[in-house]
């Protein structure tokens, strides 16, 4: 919920101080650089630390390091946002691997969907009630609320991961490696993906998740366009649809806790990506048979479910494959992929978006994710089962 704050506080914030669309672009381009360039790398060192204390560590210095925005009062001043964004997007390569790699000492393999489906449900949450106080704080208290808020709420994460009492250090970690520190981080990485390129399962899941990843960089570009153009629609008609999928992503989440111990979640994933897909087709084109504003708010409802789906079963089938010792590296590389595909999707939507058509592009995404669903139904569960044999 604090992330939320601070991603709809700060750049209503910063466009208050400069006006500046090009200023506020560059507060999203500086939260998304570390992503790109070190996510990956990152994981090598959660993969060598003990990963609770990560957890708490990282959620303090996240904390402190918004502090510097309590001193932004004019548009000169906005260099301390972008250092700021660059440093909490830095930490969260950190805290999000190790987040992820920690689950598995907390509950049975058996109910990892199910964890990971809670934290689904907790995100969904998040993301439904967060923006609007991010909203009321930013306009009531100004950039200070929003630092001090978000501030407050890493420090009571780390609060909360102290509770925990179930030991984070890695298990089966290899001998160090006696070269020299850039050579060992740089063989550390090459033997994370390695795990990957190794493993059938894992490629199965990554080429899934790139092709999610493309798509969803896709849609954040031409959803606006999608609204205005094809259902003549504003503002207010964007806000609703957002909150109908988190609406749906909670029902799916709620919905996969009861139920993901007992299906496994290959089968889940390939599922959840067909229909998920399956949807969106619908969305796109339904307008054109005469859809009312009600059914297409009832649809992206719908297609919130899957998605609640999609990450907790890719979560849980890594985290049940995975060694311990290399699971940071794998969900930083995860992390690191999904990052390059989202903005190689915004490239490729802001370039053909005019071309050829909203829709047509819109469908593309829609039936690569159809396929990619078919794909994982037809080659994932095999090959999970191979390699438990």
């Amino acid at each position: 919920m604090g992330d939320w704050i601070l991603y709809v506080g700060l750049p209503i914030h910063v466009y208050l101080l400069t006006g500046s669309a090009l200023a506020t672009s560059a507060m999203f381009a500086a939260a998304t650089l570390p992503r790109l360039i070190f996510g990956s790398f990152a994981g090598v060192l959660v993969d060598r630390w003990d990963r609770r204390r990560t957890l708490i560590v990282g959620n303090i210095l996240q904390g402190i390091v918004l502090l510097p925005l309590l001193a932004v009062r004019s548009a000169e001043d906005v260099w301390y946002v972008y250092a700021v964004a660059a440093c909490e997007s830095l930490l969260a390569q950190f805290v999000d691997p190790a987040e992820g790699a920690f689950l598995p000492r907390l509950v049975k393999s058996d109910q990892l969907v199910a964890a990971n489906a809670m934290n689904a449900l907790n995100n969904n949450l998040a993301r439904l009630i967060g923006p609007a106080v991010g909203g009321l704080i930013a306009a009531t208290f100004g950039i200070m609320g929003v630092a001090l808020a978000d501030a407050v709420s890493f420090f009571g994460a780390a609060t909360l991961v102290m509770l925990i009492r179930t030991s984070g250090a890695v298990a089966d970690r290899p001998a160090a490696d006696p070269t020299s520190a850039w050579r060992r981080l740089w063989r550390e990485w090459a033997a994370g993906l390695g795990v990957v390129l190794s493993s059938r399962p894992l490629v199965v899941v990554f080429l899934l998740v790139a092709i999610s990843a493309l798509g969803e960089g896709v849609f954040s570009v031409l959803y606006v366009l999608f609204v205005n153009r094809v259902l003549g629609g504003g503002a207010t008609e964007i806000g609703v649809f957002m909150s109908a999928q988190a609406i749906g992503g909670l029902i799916g989440a709620l919905a996969v806790v009861p139920i993901g111990h007992r299906v496994r979640p290959a089968r889940l994933l390939g599922l959840a990506a067909v229909i998920f897909g399956v949807i969106d087709f619908l969305i796109f084109n339904t307008p054109a048979f005469g859809a009312t504003f009600v059914l297409i708010t009832a649809l992206f409802v719908l297609v919130g479910v899957p998605v609640a789906v999609l990450f907790p079963s890719v979560n849980a089938i890594i985290q049940s494959t995975v060694a311990d010792a290399y699971r940071g590296r794998v969900l930083g590389a995860l992390g690191t992929t999904m990052a390059f595909l989202g903005l190689a999707g915004i490239g490729i939507a802001g370039t053909l978006g005019d071309v050829v058509g909203v829709v047509p592009i819109l469908n593309i995404q829609a039936i690569a994710q159809i396929v990619a669903g078919l794909v994982v139904l037809a080659i994932l569960p095999a090959a999970l089962r191979a390699r438990a044999g």
